[in-house]
């Protein structure tokens, strides 16, 4: 039998609903963990459940609802006095079953149940009623006794009753029959990102684009659904890759042109993007576009954190020879398979001030690592731009990701400014070796050293003549020869087509002192002889040995072929270093 009625009934049918026995949704029912779980478990049950029911992924009726129920229960539970005052009283605000309405609804009244846990209230405002289905007419609608466990005790839906009403479901009008759950719930889905830096271009331009850190970046509009849930993870990677990761978000309302600008404006959804260093020095956005999930966008933000650091083996270190002179080198020795996410912090907040190597090393008793003076692993160990080597850390520990990459940066930091001032040193010495030269006529023959090493014998010179000596006596006699000569090919070179000026340089060097830098043109250091002469290539890594007698002539002869080119030159074993 069905029963009409009309607007004159509605009030007392509302009555009737409003003080119906209703079990409030229990948060942690909602969420299916027990009342003393962690928030790590809250958490993890919450971004289980979101993306199960999320809208645009679960499109099965009842979805967005359970979607609201679920950001209701994570928004108490998440809040410590919220949580509490739930387990309390039954009512997050703290209230012992009752408060007195909404902040937002003023003047509007709240009718309860019996009160305590476990009860609904229901809210409309003086005047509501006046608003409900057409002026002066009469809406009918029916309803029979008895039904499925999810309608009332009367036997309806209260979604079916409201949505003929207003073509909707609960909370579709203006009357305030939503419970509190689910009004409390959408307008927590719908909130704008607060724990996340705001960005607009200025902060962009400045503390993101060209700096080698990777961002992690939210756009979205206030209207979103989801915000609260895209940034819970977002959040949630930030914070497992701090030191390594910044986050922000851009609002898209307020900023719409830097949104289109970027190409990063939100649809149904909010969107993800990863300011990644990966393969570029100027870096890009990538969106993110997989599955919402902590663990996965995690590996993703991984995958394009910088990768400046170039890996070499054991063996190359040997021959190793830097692209850019005037940098510092740097080198992590570590058991990893491949370069580890600190290192690739760092080469990417570091990059164009160190060339960053990295290399995989099983065994502090391999002769390469001993020889580097490493004793424990991981080590990290660094070469002025003059050559000369330091082991920066051994034995590396670290507590987090945030504090080793403060604590490597700061120890960076301080031999970047250690070359600074070997790089001014070396410029002092060789303005003073140039003016000794020049006021001698050009007779003057330095001794070569860690700190002229660049200067003499770098990748700027293509042809250097070393003279080597164990004693005072041939050093003497070599000195002469050499400043002989040089006066002499140095005319002979301008007249040969393929040199150009400057292109030779002589130096003397102490082989007594130095034996380990003669074994990168052989093997046995030519430690039989007690002078030699080699002129090497340092651009080519090539040399050749001088081995007629030593005399002034036979040394010129010899310097001419080399300019000419009629000498074999030989590749060196490795890059030569002055200790």
């Amino acid at each position: 039998m069905k029963t009409r009625y009309t607007v004159p009934s509605l009030l007392l049918l509302s009555l009737i609903l409003l003080t119906l026995e209703a079990k409030t949704i229990d948060p942690y029912k909602v969420l299916g963990v027990e009342k003393n779980a962690g928030q790590r478990e809250i958490q993890k049950a919450f971004h289980k459940l979101s993306l199960q029911y999320h809208p645009d992924k679960n499109k099965n009726k009842g979805a967005q609802e359970k979607f609201a129920e679920i950001n209701n229960a994570y928004e108490i539970l998440s809040d410590e006095e919220k949580r509490k005052n739930y387990d309390l009283y039954g009512d997050e605000k703290g209230n012992p079953g009752f408060n007195a309405g909404y902040p937002e609804d003023q003047g509007g009244y709240s009718y309860f149940t019996n009160g305590g846990q476990g009860k609904n209230s229901y809210t409309f405002r003086p005047g509501d009623w006046q608003d409900m289905g057409d002026q002066g007419n009469s809406r009918s609608f029916s309803f029979s006794f008895g039904g499925s466990s999810s309608q009332s005790s009367f036997g309806f839906g209260l979604n079916d009753m409201f949505s003929n009403f207003f073509g909707g479901d609960l909370g579709g009008g203006k009357f305030g029959g939503s419970t509190r759950s689910q009004s409390r719930s959408q307008t927590g889905s719908r909130s704008s990102p607060k724990r996340i830096k705001a960005i607009n271009s200025q902060v962009f331009n400045k503390e993101i684009a060209g700096q080698g850190m990777t961002w992690i970046l939210l756009s979205y509009t206030s209207l979103l659904k989801g915000n609260q849930y895209y940034e819970s993870i977002v959040q949630e990677v930030a914070d497992s890759l701090q030191g390594a990761l910044k986050v922000g978000s851009i609002n898209c309302e307020t900023e719409m042109s830097f949104c289109k600008e970027l190409g990063t404006q939100p649809r149904r959804v909010p969107r993800v993007f990863v300011y990644s260093n990966k393969a570029s020095d100027k870096g890009s956005l990538v969106e993110y576009n997989g599955d919402l999930v902590a663990k996965t966008l995690k590996s993703f933000c991984q995958d394009h954190l910088p990768r400046f650091s170039k890996r070499i083996d054991l063996k190359q270190l040997q021959s190793y020879s830097g692209e850019e002179e005037n940098l510092p080198r740097v080198l992590l020795l570590s058991t990893k398979k491949d370069t580890p996410v600190i290192w690739r912090a760092l080469s990417g907040l570091f990059h164009k001030r160190f060339i960053f190597n990295d290399v995989e090393v099983h065994d502090v008793t391999d002769p390469v690592t001993k020889k580097l003076g490493v004793d424990s692993l991981p080590a990290i160990v660094g070469w002025l731009s003059n050559g000369e080597k330091h082991v920066l850390k051994s034995g590396i520990s670290v507590k987090d990701l945030k504090s080793a990459v403060h604590d490597l940066s700061t120890l960076l930091e301080g031999f970047e400014k250690k070359n600074k001032k070997a790089a001014a040193s070396k410029d002092r010495t060789a303005s003073k070796d140039r003016k000794a030269q020049a006021d001698s006529g050009g007779k003057h023959v330095s001794l070569l050293t860690v700190s002229n090493f660049d200067a003499l014998c770098g990748g700027k010179t293509p042809v250097c003549i070393i003279g080597g000596f164990r004693s005072s006596k041939v050093r003497e006699k070599l000195e002469d020869i050499l400043s002989k000569v040089s006066q002499k090919s140095l005319s002979r070179r301008r007249n040969a087509a393929s040199v150009h000026g400057d292109s030779i340089s002589y130096t003397l060097l102490d082989v007594a002192r130095q034996p380990s830098f003669l074994n990168a043109f052989d093997k046995s250091g030519y430690k039989s002889s007690d002078k030699l002469l080699l002129a090497y290539k340092p651009r080519k890594q090539k040399f050749a040995a001088f081995k007629g007698e030593m005399t002034a002539e036979e040394v010129e002869k010899f310097i001419s072929s080399v300019l000419n080119g009629d000498v074999q030159f030989t590749k060196t074993r490795q890059k030569p270093v002055l200790k």
